[in-house]
């Protein structure tokens, strides 16, 4: 269970924590993902500093956000909001699963991938 805060998280820490929150990532997974420490994603998420910028890109990937949206909260003009596609809504209904659930999943449509991209290099 993470400890409780002494001062109010700031805005964009809060933001960083509540996009990693929703993606279904611990701090630990999350700092996988992107290659970082554990304690660089506690100190982005409590700071009111932003992440270095080749950071923030791996972020803005992993958690399926722009970066102007990851730092602001606005999304980038100029982009519209089309239509889900089956496999987002698939995977929006996956993110509410138990974890252990998720993970199998993951493993599941990680490996499918993998054959693919194999059989793509082959062909």
């Amino acid at each position: 269970m993470a400890r409780k805060l002494s001062r109010p998280r700031p805005e964009q820490g809060a933001r960083l924590a509540a996009y990693r929150r929703a993606a279904g990532l611990s701090q630990k997974e999350f700092a996988e993902l992107i290659d970082e420490p554990q304690q660089n994603i506690s100190y982005w998420e409590q700071s009111d500093k932003p992440p270095r910028s080749d950071a923030l890109l791996k972020m803005a990937k992993v958690l399926g956000v722009g970066v102007e949206q990851l730092i602001s909260g606005k999304a980038a003009r100029g982009k519209r909001g089309g239509p889900v596609g089956k496999a987002q809504k698939v995977f929006e209904a996956v993110s509410k699963l138990p974890r252990r659930q998720q993970e199998k999943i993951v493993e599941f449509v990680s490996a499918l991938i993998e054959q693919y991209e194999r059989q793509q290099k082959a062909s």
